[in-house]
Parts: C-alpha cells; structure tokens; sequence
C-alpha cells in the first residue's frame, strides 16, 4: 500500500514538473521574438538602453528603408550598440542592421569612408546616402577643465538618428560662411556639431555677390579681422528685413573698427563701443582676468537650457553693446555687472584698472534682434568665445549656447535635439560622522541584533520542547 502510494506521488510530482518545465521553454520561446523594447529594462542610471520620444519620432515618420551596417569583428560586439541596434530594428520595418566583419569583408567599408574604420562603427545607409558614424563619434571623450580630468560620454542615439535623418532627408538646412574680411575658421568642436545637425555649409563672398543666396537658411559672419563695405552693409540689412537670418561672432578687430558691420545693430538702438570690457566685479569675470568675462544670462530660448542646468558661458575679449532700443525688438542675452567697463585701448591695454576715456557699464555681449517679417539677428560680440580651449573651460556651455542660437535661427528638429549620455560614476559623498555611524550600525548593531533574535528563537524553542515533554 505505501509503496502504490509512493509511486502515485511520485508520478504526481514528474508530471508536475514536466507540466512546469513545458511552461518555461514556452515563455522563453515566446520572449525570445517579442521586441527587445518589451522585453528589456533599462534600469541603468544614465539610461543607455532607452529610446527618447525624439528618436521615436523620427524613426515612426520613416518612408524609406535604411539599412545600418555594423562593422564588427566576431565575438567583439558592444553590448550597448548592439542593444540599441536592436531598439532601432524593433521600432520600424523600414529598419535593418546588417553585420559586417571586417576579416571576412576587408573591403566594405572603403566605397563608404576612406577613414580607418574602427570595430564597432556604423554605416548607415538608404539608396544613395550614407553615412559613416565611427566608433570614436559613438563613445566621446573630452577634457574637463574644471578638473583635469577626462569625462566619457555615449552619443550613440544622437548619432545614428541624426544619420537615419540625413539620409532619409533630400533637403538640409544651408549655413553660408562668408569670407573675404579675414573670417577666422569654426572651432573644431563647433564644426562637428554644425556636421551632426545635418546642416550644409557654404562659404561665399559677399564682394561679389549681389543678393544673398535664396537657398540660404542662416548666414554667420564668424570673426572678421578686417570691416564690411557700405554696400555689404546694405545688403545683409535688405536680407534680414526680409525674413532673413544672420548670426555673427565678432569681438573687437586688432586693427581698425568693425563700423559698417556694426552698423547693422545701430539700425535697431544697440551701439558698440570701442575697446574691449573688463569686469570689475570679481564675480563676473574667470581665471583673474578681467576681460575673461561671466555675464548673467536673460531668459530667452537660446539660453534657458542653460539657466536650468546651472551652466556659464564665457565670454573672453568682448566688445560691450549698449542697447537703447524702446520697440521690444532686441532681448539682451548676456549682460556685465554694472561696475564693468570698456578700455578704449582695445589690444593695447597696458592695465586692466579703470583709466581716463574708459566707458562705463553695464553693456550687453550677445543680443537676439527681431527685424520683422520673421527676419532675425543673433549676434555674440566676441570672436572667441566658441574657440576649443574656452569652450572647454565652461564644460561645453559656449557650444550649447551657439548651437542653441543656431537651432533658433533654423528651427529645432527631432534628429538634432538628443544629447549624449554620461558614462561618468557619480559617487555617494558622505561626511566622516555619518561614515562613522554607519560603521557602527552595519558592523556592530545589526549583526549583533540578529545574533539576539537567533539566541532569542532557539532559546524559545527549547522552552517548548521541555514545556511538551
């Protein structure tokens, strides 16, 4: 009788488990062809799995096919690209990611870059267009200067959906960059930005030119040595009264005066004075140097992201404006302390104190213009202040605040509004009291609290035991 019985529970117990076990390889079955967006939390602190709503946008809008090719040698795939590619092929139908190894395909890549492709990059490509996203261009390294350190940070979503919208896109916004006047080249950093919001550039003169083009969504004037021509004046005036929009970067010359330039800011109340300003407010200025300058910031949608991430831009060798507008058209972005004070001197100041012929403050150092019929001027009166060594001293705000007058100027996109992720630790900072009691509490309270309630249930128990016997 015990023995049917044994083998009855027994048989019970290995059809239960063969039901259990059924039950398990048919989950993992069916979870193995879910999405890996439904399938997989993202839990990390900088959220390097997760899909913003700009991606989704623009990914949900797709018509055309793309296909991106991950160069990658076998058994070296990135565990982070190689979840994102799968967020990106889960998203759309129009979406494929095809692997390429290099040792099997030496050759691929060179009908699509003729850079030396690293292991992990990207070629994203839809019928004629491509792009090429190297590796380096998906983990960004940049120096902080605040701290002598370097901070690494994950762009691969900004990346791939700005490419995915290049490709997919026959019209791109059009920068012409005019030249002729000694314009200096854009910083590095700030050209590679340009190149990431899909924007074309165009360098052109204005000396032979009789109207700006049509084609042209934003002109920049980026640090001219030497002054536009009466007739160049006009024309950029025409242009902007027009619904045109021109951006500028431009401190004091070293030689001679930006006059008909600056002459396009008088037709709307600001004035330039000449010189270059120094703060005498300690708190407004960097580095003690004076006419390293860190002007407030007005709120306005060029500098709001910003004002709430708590950054600085700064603002080196600036010319001060002086804005008597009373029509509402021109919005101060940045402004001095009212102790500064523009050394008429320019590059030949001999002593940062405030001397005899020096202009007082305060003054304006950027400016956002309305000119009407949706024309729009953003100026930035230094010619430096987007230079990689400054930019690097304000941990990127100088770009942002260039990038956002940019956007402002073109209108922002879904593809161009992704930041990179930080992949920076960010540490638990504790004072040595609270160290010191939580020592106590993790080393001595709680084991020994346990250890009682251990004695606690033993000794209860044997009082039991007796109290039956």
């Amino acid at each position: 009788m015990k023995n049917k019985i044994a083998l009855k529970g027994g048989s019970y117990s290995l059809v239960l488990t063969g039901i259990v076990l059924a039950i398990l390889i048919a989950v993992n079955v069916l979870a193995s062809v879910l999405p890996s967006t439904w399938t997989q939390l993202d839990i990390s602190s900088a959220k390097l799995y997760s899909i913003t709503s700009n991606t989704k946008a623009v990914v949900n809008a797709l018509e055309k096919d793309v296909t991106i090719y991950w160069v990658v040698q076998s058994d070296k795939e990135d565990d982070i690209i190689e979840n994102l590619l799968a967020k990106y092929e889960s998203l759309s139908e129009h979406i494929e990611v095809v692997k390429k190894n290099p040792d099997v395909y030496p050759t691929f890549a060179q009908q699509y870059t003729s850079e030396t492709v690293l292991n992990n990059s990207l070629i994203v490509e839809c019928g004629d267009s491509s792009r090429y996203i190297s590796y380096e261009d998906i983990y960004l390294t940049e120096a902080d200067m605040a701290s002598y350190s370097y901070t690494t940070s994950f762009d691969g979503e900004g990346a791939i959906t700005s490419a995915i919208d290049y490709v997919v896109s026959e019209d791109h916004p059009k920068l012409y960059m005019t030249e002729g006047h000694g314009e200096a080249e854009v910083s590095a950093v700030f050209a590679e930005q340009i190149e990431k919001q899909n924007i074309e550039t165009v360098t052109f003169t204005l000396l032979n030119s009789d109207t700006i083009p049509e084609d042209a969504d934003v002109v920049l004037i980026h640090a001219p040595a030497s002054d536009i021509s009466k007739e160049e004046k006009d024309m950029l005036a025409e242009y902007t009264k027009n619904g045109g929009k021109l951006m500028v970067m431009a401190g004091p010359a070293e030689d001679g005066v930006l006059t008909n330039l600056y002459s396009l800011l008088g037709d709307y109340g600001v004035e330039a004075e000449e010189g270059i300003v120094a703060e005498g407010d300690r708190n407004y200025y960097a580095f003690r140097q004076p006419y390293i300058l860190l002007p407030d910031m007005a709120e306005h949608e060029i500098t709001n992201p910003l004002i709430e991430g708590n950054y600085y831009a700064i603002m080196p060798i600036a010319q001060g404006l002086t804005v008597t507008d009373t029509t509402g058209s021109v919005t101060q972005l940045l402004t001095t302390s009212e102790t500064a004070y523009s050394k008429a001197a320019g590059y030949s100041i001999e002593t940062y104190e405030k001397g005899e012929g020096d202009v007082d403050g305060p003054f304006a150092t950027a400016v956002a213009v309305d000119c009407g019929s949706g024309g729009r001027m953003v100026w930035f009166a230094s010619s430096n202040f987007l230079d990689d060594m400054y930019n690097a001293y304000s941990s990127g705000a100088n770009l942002d605040l260039g990038m956002n007058a940019l956007s402002f100027m073109i209108g922002e996109r879904e593809a161009v509004a992704i930041r990179s992720k930080s992949l920076n630790y960010s540490y638990l900072t504790i004072n040595e009291s609270a160290a010191s009691y939580l020592k106590v509490m993790m080393i001595g309270v709680f084991p020994l609290a346990f250890l009682g309630y251990g004695v606690y249930v033993i000794v209860s128990r044997r009082r039991r035991q007796n109290e039956t016997v």
